[in-house]
């Protein structure tokens, strides 16, 4: 019997999860992980999540509203990003803004979700699953601070929290695959691609009978596999740029050290060696950076691996392309 093969869920979500015929699939995986039963009305389209050039590279969103109103923002994002929590609270804010029209009241402000399948180490931290959620904390008594009775009343909210944005973060790789509950199943699919005969998590099984390869039409499949391809290139890219810039890094520590030592030998005295070793430093660190701008990393990524301001990454770069 020839083994299943699942379509990719990063891959899914931004071509077949959109079709209603499939919003079962999403309504499980979403109230696995919201712990209460989601209906999703109907996919949305914004700013954020139309497609572009830099979707395959970079993140696969989709954007939906449920039953209660609540918009939902679910995001794949495989390269890793520094500055990504950053890109998290503007999508929210962005589709905040979106939807409130001039004139409007502010309790018209939209529930929002989003929800971060990482594929890469996000922040530090031992779990695999966060949720985030906005709670005010009395400094003096530690006590939560609550809605008014007539506030209730009139967002239709029991806490605080409900009114501001919600985020999960789902650190696929950091899953040790022991299955604990119902979306740990959720998270092994989407780290292995694999469905185990005894999951019954809601919406897998209806993962397994409409995400499997063979049910997709021959347009379908070839745009899978352009993507599979593009997936594999980009590893491979960024494997061969990392390699590049060990190397750079290490000639770049041999020739500071060379030159720290020779002045400081030279010189003959503790001062001279200070200042030898002062300019190796130097030397080094400018030729890190243009080792690493060689290999086309970002300016904020140079900084904070070699801790300089950015201002002085421009500037060495622009000292030596110019």
């Amino acid at each position: 019997m020839k083994k299943q093969k699942l379509i990719r869920f990063d891959w899914a979500i931004k071509k077949l999860l959109r079709n209603k015929a499939n919003f079962d699939i999403l309504e499980g995986f979403l109230s696995e992980l919201l712990q209460e039963d989601i209906t999703i009305v109907e996919i949305l389209e914004s700013e954020s999540n139309q497609e572009d050039q830099n979707d395959k590279y970079n993140r696969v969103d989709l954007l939906a509203k449920d039953s209660k109103g609540f918009f939902i923002i679910i995001e794949v994002q495989n390269s890793k990003e520094y500055d990504y929590f950053h890109r998290i609270i503007y999508g929210t804010s962005k589709l905040i803004t979106e939807h409130i029209e001039k004139g409007n009241k502010y309790s018209d402000v939209i529930k929002v979700i989003s929800i971060t399948i990482a594929y890469f180490d996000l922040g530090q931290g031992r779990d695999y699953l966060y949720h985030g959620k906005n709670e005010f904390r009395g400094v003096h008594f530690n006590d939560t601070l609550r809605l008014a009775p007539q506030q209730k009343k009139l967002y239709d909210k029991t806490t605080v929290a409900e009114i501001f944005p919600e985020y999960w973060l789902i650190k696929v790789e950091q899953f040790n695959e022991l299955i604990q509950s119902k979306m740990d199943e959720w998270i092994y699919f989407l780290k292995t691609g694999k469905i185990k005969q005894d999951f019954s998590a809601k919406g897998l099984e209806e993962a397994q009978q409409k995400l499997d390869t063979l049910q997709l039409s021959p347009e379908e499949k070839k745009s899978y596999e352009y993507y599979l391809k593009e997936r594999r290139e980009l590893a491979s890219q960024h494997e061969t740029r990392m390699a590049d810039f060990e190397d750079e890094l290490k000639k770049a520590e041999r020739k500071g050290k060379a030159i720290g030592y020779d002045k400081g030998h030279k010189e003959g005295h503790k001062e001279g060696h200070k200042e030898g070793h002062k300019k190796g430093s130097e030397e080094y660190t400018h030729n890190a950076i243009l080792g690493m701008y060689k290999n086309k990393l970002s300016l904020p990524i140079i900084a904070s691996s070699l801790n300089v301001s950015e201002e002085f990454v421009q500037q060495v770069i622009e000292e030596h392309t110019t």
